[in-house]
């Protein structure tokens, strides 16, 4: 095998790119990177001799085939809703197949069909998920070999901003995907505490976070993320009663997102009429309650929100702009999407700036009659605007399995997630050597 596709060159892509092309001349590879935008492609190959920019508009279904069909390996970094029409070509053409999405039950559906043509489909191999499954499976399964039993699982990830370059009141700024960030968490998050099931709806999820403790950071705010049930089979914890994934964010983050969630601003149901020609403020008076309410529009959004006008919650959705007498020029814009315009532009890393991943996992176990705590957590600080510690942790992963399989040291066919001991070995011990390196403390409960 010699013959790599990466489709898509955005932000994700930048440090797989990067990594697979630094070895594709000693292992005779060739990668090709298709994108809608073939002037990225050719930015991220920057004149590599092993790479090659490709335009691809991937609903082109020969298009598509044709760039499938000329290689060994295919890596998707589409919107997920696109990797089925990926995996199918996949399966016909005879080709792997590495996503850093979450794997969807349609997906799994496939799993004899890859297996019986002896293919690999790796989901879920980036940062979170993917780096957490790696990192959690190595502790779960070395405490079990010494005999442990393991009795509560807390796995929490946040792309951030690093603390030098935290100049907003949100302490926030973006990192992947913007469309991504104003749409999280929707949906009902499924958690276990305490051997009893736990469901929190979308419209309750950011009123009910807690604060964890982040060694060498201090608290953040973590609220549930997806369904975490899912993951107990997986992470062989059939038994557990306590298991939760959750999303960290800085000091008073929730809140304020919890204030444009009741709003209505994360909705991407509907388009709001005229929105090119009206005004944030006009936008902000249209959802403005009358139910009782009085003064300006900034007055009766915060007691609609219950809200002291001087609240941080108030200040943070000033800062933002949205009480402002300017333009949205955003014509046809579901609210959703007008949020995620006025986000790009508010929390744009500056060229200097720096973001912060973080990933904490706390395990509870019982071993010798004895209730004991592991931690384990990775702070990873990135370098500017482009080399971001987010991209590294998503495209590294990648990368480093796309080797993997290009050299034949992975024998599972059919459709996984990276929680095998054949994966997270070799994967976690290369990435400690580009910055991916957790702390681990234990301490008797």
């Amino acid at each position: 095998m010699n013959n790599i596709l990466i489709i898509g060159a955005g932000r994700s892509a930048t440090a797989l790119i990067k990594y697979v092309l630094e070895h594709a001349r000693a292992h005779n590879w060739y990668v090709t990177v298709a994108d809608s935008n073939p002037k990225l492609a050719e930015e991220k190959i920057n004149n590599h001799p092993n790479g090659r920019p490709s335009w691809l508009d991937v609903t082109k279904v020969n298009d598509r085939r044709e760039l499938i069909s000329r290689a060994d390996v295919v890596v998707s970094l589409l919107p997920a809703y696109l990797h089925m029409e990926v995996a199918y070509d996949c399966i016909k053409l005879k080709k792997h197949l590495i996503t850093a999405s979450y794997v969807s039950k349609d997906m799994y559906s496939l799993s004899n069909e890859f297996r019986d043509r002896e293919l690999i489909f790796m989901g879920e191999m980036g940062l979170d998920p993917g780096i957490d499954h790696m990192s959690a499976m190595k502790h779960i399964e070395d405490i079990k070999q010494r005999g442990g039993k393991v009795t509560a699982f807390r796995s929490y990830t946040g792309g951030l901003v690093a603390p030098e370059s935290d100049d907003n009141p949100w302490h926030y700024k973006i990192t992947w995907n913007p469309r991504n960030v104003v749409l999280a968490g929707q949906g009902t998050a499924q958690y276990l505490e305490n051997g009893k099931f736990r469901y929190v709806p979308y419209h309750r999820l950011f009123e009910e976070y807690h604060l964890v403790q982040i060694p060498g950071l201090g608290e953040l705010e973590a609220y549930a993320n997806r369904d975490s049930l899912l993951y107990r089979e997986v992470y062989g914890l059939s038994g557990i009663p306590n298991i939760l994934r959750g999303t960290l964010r800085g000091p008073g983050y929730c809140d304020a997102w919890n204030a444009l969630v009741k709003i209505g601003l994360t909705d991407a149901s509907f388009p709001i009429v005229d929105s090119g020609n009206i005004t944030y403020h006009e936008l902000m008076e249209a959802y403005a309650s009358n139910k009782g309410g009085f003064g300006s529009v900034k007055e009766r959004i915060a007691q609609m929100l219950d809200e002291p006008l001087d609240s941080d919650v108030i200040k943070k959705l000033e800062w933002l702009g949205l009480f402002r007498k300017k333009k949205i020029k955003l014509p046809n814009a579901t609210p959703a999407q007008i949020l995620e315009n006025l986000l790009v532009e508010k929390w744009q890393l500056k060229p200097q700036d720096k973001d912060m991943i973080v990933m904490h996992h706390e395990f509870e176990y019982e071993l010798d009659k004895r209730r004991k705590m592991l931690t384990s957590t990775l702070l990873m600080i990135g370098e500017n605007d482009v080399d971001t510690a987010m991209t590294k942790s998503v495209g590294l992963p990648l990368g480093i399995f796309v080797k993997l399989v290009m050299q034949g040291q992975i024998t599972s066919s059919g459709v996984h997630i990276p929680v095998s001991r054949e994966v997270y070995e070799p994967v976690l011990q290369e990435l400690e050597s580009y910055g991916v390196v957790f702390v681990n403390r234990e301490i008797e409960l």
